[in-house]
């Protein structure tokens, strides 16, 4: 007897909302065999659940980023957190957020020099070495420019390893800076592992909260562009001082003239 169901091909069948995946990188429209997805899109997200994972846990090559640095004439010095590696970086937030004695004792050393500058620049790995990896030495550069043409000085760049945001503030506190810039991996999504931020602090002292911080998020190629990224925190920088203040008070209003000109595309009616 023959088995028509062995005749059959398990045929993929496309979601309608498939056309939609060219705006966004979202998992929307996959389509699917049978009630199942298909192998590709299984496979795609495999491939990115594993870029995540290598994401948090691939340590940084601190001396890479240290030499792009060099070439672009920007000295730097190496701190780190009180977290002495990443497992206990992952289970101890708090130990992230605090210097460790060595660190605290090379910024002490560096303020003898009695040179006090307008910004301090910190390079912190959080939750994405591939974003700092990629991106911290190219946007550190461009910010380094913009801060030039806007006659604010800056010191040499701070490398923190096992760092998270708030570590900053204990940075800039020690080096008496007025400003501080610091750009860390962001936590890794399933369609964003090499997500760069930058969290900008006005008059940075230890124990603030988030809500004295500006950020600036998604930085990456196929995200928010390094240019607009830090036009966006030199707009940030100069509001700050004229207001003496930065945080959710600080509303970012670098778009709202571009919104109120361009008529917004909706692709729902396209």
């Amino acid at each position: 007897m023959k088995n028509h169901h062995a005749d059959k091909q398990t045929i993929a069948i496309e979601n309608p909302w498939g056309s939609l995946r060219r705006y966004t990188d979202a998992r929307i429209g996959l389509g699917r065999t049978g009630i199942s997805q298909t192998t590709q899109a299984q496979l795609a997200f495999q491939l990115a659940h594993a870029q995540a994972r290598d994401a948090v846990n691939i340590p940084i090559d601190f001396e890479n980023i240290q030499q792009q640095l060099s070439e672009a004439v920007l000295p730097s010095i190496t701190l780190h957190s009180k977290a002495t590696d990443r497992q206990v970086y992952l289970q101890r937030p708090d130990l992230g957020r605090q210097l460790n004695l060595a660190s605290r004792a090379m910024l002490k050393k560096q303020i003898q020099t009695g040179l006090v500058y307008d910004a301090t620049i910190v390079v912190a790995d959080g939750l994405s070495s591939t974003a700092v990896q990629q991106h911290s030495a190219e946007v550190t550069a461009l910010i380094a420019e913009h801060l030039t043409q806007s006659g604010l000085s800056y010191g040499p760049v701070c490398l923190a390893q096992q760092a998270r945001v708030a570590v900053g503030d204990e940075i800039a506190e020690i080096l008496g800076s007025r400003l501080l810039i610091l750009l860390i991996g962001e936590r890794p999504g399933l369609s964003s592992p090499d997500s760069l931020g930058i969290y900008y602090t006005y008059r940075p002292t230890v124990g603030l909260t988030d809500a004295s911080r500006n950020c600036i998020s998604n930085i990456r190629p196929q995200g928010l562009q390094i240019q607009a990224a830090v036009s966006r925190l030199m707009w940030l920088i100069k509001e700050s001082e004229r207001l003496d203040y930065s945080g959710v008070r600080l509303k970012d209003r670098t778009n709202i003239e571009n919104d109120l000109l361009e008529k917004q595309r909706n692709f729902l009616l396209e």
